[in-house]
């Protein structure tokens, strides 16, 4: 059985607050994040949570949005052989309720193959994304959550020195919560603490 400790982490100055195992570290600890992105990673199995708060996007149906942004995501980080392996249906979530207007919320899961920073697309790993995009209408905002999970790291790959190369071993097995758990814990327990963050 998985020991991870879970706890609440204040995101965004502590104006939002999300569950999630404490093996994510944070990385604006080590390297620079942009102000709209809370970025956490373990690096002893190479995964990593990413929430992220961008311009709502009107143009885009409600129904399929977490689809449309795992697939932005795939050309914005050059991806190859990008596939959708699931999504959800909208759902509301009434635990982030901004002047009685319930957050919509859709989930996508995709495999992919990406390379890390700046390797190239000899250096790619192949990672499964779990995508969930919280649209906070009234406020014009997007929350992505979104976790990575390494499939197959190239020998290329710069996470094959601290992770090894190959096929990754299932989180269950090293005795952590597997990831499809963290990103459903980060998703059902965000909340909007402080509304004058948007």
């Amino acid at each position: 059985m998985p020991q991870d400790i879970t706890y609440q982490h204040p995101l965004f100055g502590g104006k939002i607050s999300c569950t999630f195992p404490n093996r994510f570290q944070d990385v604006s600890d080590i390297r620079e994040v942009p102000d709209h992105q809370e970025v956490f990673v373990d690096p002893n199995r190479d995964e990593s949570l990413i929430i992220e708060l961008l311009e709502f996007k009107p143009d885009v149906a409600d129904n399929g949005s977490a689809v449309w942004f795992l697939q932005d995501l795939a050309i914005e980080q050059d991806a190859e052989g990008s596939v959708v392996i699931e999504q959800s249906g909208v759902l509301e979530a009434p635990g982030l309720t901004y002047y009685n207007t319930p957050a919509v919320v859709t989930t996508a899961v995709g495999q992919m193959a990406i390379s890390k920073g700046r390797q190239g697309r000899e250096a790619q790993n192949i990672v499964k994304v779990y995508l969930a995009n919280l649209r906070l209408k009234e406020v014009d905002t997007d929350v992505l959550v979104t976790a990575y999970e390494p499939i197959v790291i190239n020998p290329l790959s710069e996470s094959a020195d601290s992770v090894g190369a190959g096929v990754a071993v299932p989180a269950a097995q090293a005795g952590c919560t597997p990831m499809d758990e963290v990103f459903k814990l980060a998703v059902t327990s965000f909340r909007v603490l402080d509304w004058s963050l948007f």
